[in-house]
């Protein structure tokens, strides 16, 4: 990865609720947030007394490369966001400087937390679709704004490879948002994906939500991992 090929762009705790209907309890749980990038969803759950842990290729790079890469970015966001404001709904936030003003914030949060973070293994360095982490290491994974979204970008290949391996490192659950790609369309993926899982014996279910931001994207794919030892544990 290329800073400069990187586009910043954090979210915060009350989106990720709302995206993948996380509840209290679910906050309780050990969670791993894949793709999180610069987003202030690790520094929240953290000062909630969470366990979390946030992977992204971007974590390589130093704060200051970061912040610098976000103060070049985000007037350039915001103009495209001007062009282009009828691809998303303004409800939950009002208008397009509403939004920038709630994405540097978070931004901000995520770079004052981001060299303890980083201290204490929160923030690591890494990407799909191969994690460094054990079977069952986590009760719940997440992953936001990047698997589906990109399709055009990464193969179904990738989404395969990258969603069993979110499935192996989580011993209850993974949840995935959104289920469209850039085009504002159900990524071509999902269908073959869904039945790739439910053939090795995992409960898939799309759960509509309360988030929507691009126009359609308010569904998230959940995935039920209680069963992916069953095929081994019959065998004679």
């Amino acid at each position: 990865m290329k800073l400069e090929n990187v586009v910043p762009w954090g979210r915060n705790l009350e989106e990720y609720q709302k995206m993948f209907r996380l509840s209290k309890e679910d906050l309780q749980l050990k969670i791993l947030g894949c793709g999180d990038g610069p987003s202030s969803f690790n520094f929240e759950v953290t000062k909630l007394n969470g366990n979390i842990t946030s992977i992204d290729p971007i974590y390589q790079f130093t704060k200051d490369e970061i912040q610098i890469r976000i103060d070049e970015t985000s007037s350039v966001v915001s103009e495209q966001l001007k062009q282009n404001q009828n691809d998303f709904v303004w409800k939950s936030i009002k208008n397009v400087d509403e939004l920038i003003d709630i994405r540097l914030k978070a931004m901000n949060n995520f770079i004052m937390d981001y060299e303890n973070g980083k201290k204490e293994t929160r923030y690591i360095h890494q990407e799909l679709p191969k994690l460094s982490f054990g079977n069952d290491s986590f009760d719940l994974v997440l992953s936001s704004h990047f698997l589906f979204l990109y399709s055009e970008h990464f193969d179904l290949q990738f989404h395969i490879d990258s969603i069993l391996e979110m499935c192996r490192v989580s011993k209850k659950e993974v949840r995935i948002f959104p289920l469209l790609d850039l085009k504002n369309q159900k990524s071509e993926y999902l269908a073959q994906i869904l039945e790739i899982l439910e053939n090795k014996g995992f409960e898939t279910k799309i759960i509509k939500t309360d988030y929507e931001f691009q126009k359609g994207a308010n569904e998230l794919l959940s995935i039920k991992v209680h069963n992916k030892y069953e095929e081994t544990n019959n065998l004679p």
